[in-house]
């Protein structure tokens, strides 16, 4: 059976709603630049799954998450990364990129994240950090690869801290 070629699904920047007037809503966080990214270990494989926003990702249905890592000793291992997109005068890059860990064990349906850490590092990313250095050297590499094969100017515009944070060692 041919595998089915995934699209690259990552949001498209808009323009500023509250751009120029100033009233109800300026300086809040719009969600609209911000893509879940699941690095999935084994199968060496990186996708967007949109439906992360509101944990109903591939990955996440019809699965109960529990709080503690040792109730699931066989999930699979995920990396959800909330992946922020900004402009700069020169063009877009990647702007905020924060890693959440997560295990999946289809078998018996049972899953282990942490939700206070996947809100936070996400709020994180839209407020533009570099959260990658607790990943493991795979998972790096797969990630750098992807997000460079996605838009290498993007890339190429990002800061030194998402490139060095991201470069195995």
């Amino acid at each position: 059976m041919e595998k089915k070629k995934k699209s690259i699904g990552f949001n498209i920047i808009k323009s500023d709603p509250t751009d120029g007037h100033g009233g109800y809503g300026v300086g809040a966080l719009s969600l609209d630049n911000v893509s879940p990214v699941f690095v999935d270990i084994d199968e060496e494989e990186v996708f967007v799954d949109i439906g992360a926003m509101h944990a109903r990702s591939v990955v996440e249905k019809g699965i109960k998450f529990l709080p503690n890592k040792e109730d699931v000793p066989n999930g699979k291992p995920f990396w959800l990364v909330w992946v922020t997109i900004d402009r700069h005068v020169e063009g877009p890059y990647y702007a905020g990129v924060t890693a959440c860990e997560m295990t999946v064990d289809r078998e018996i349906r049972r899953g282990y994240k942490s939700l206070p850490e996947h809100v936070n590092k996400m709020d994180k990313s839209l407020k533009r950090k570099i959260m990658v250095e607790h990943m493991d050297d795979k998972s790096k590499t797969l990630l750098s690869t992807y997000l460079k094969n996605h838009d290498q100017g993007m890339w190429e515009r990002s800061t030194e801290e998402l490139k060095t944070g991201l470069k195995v060692t």
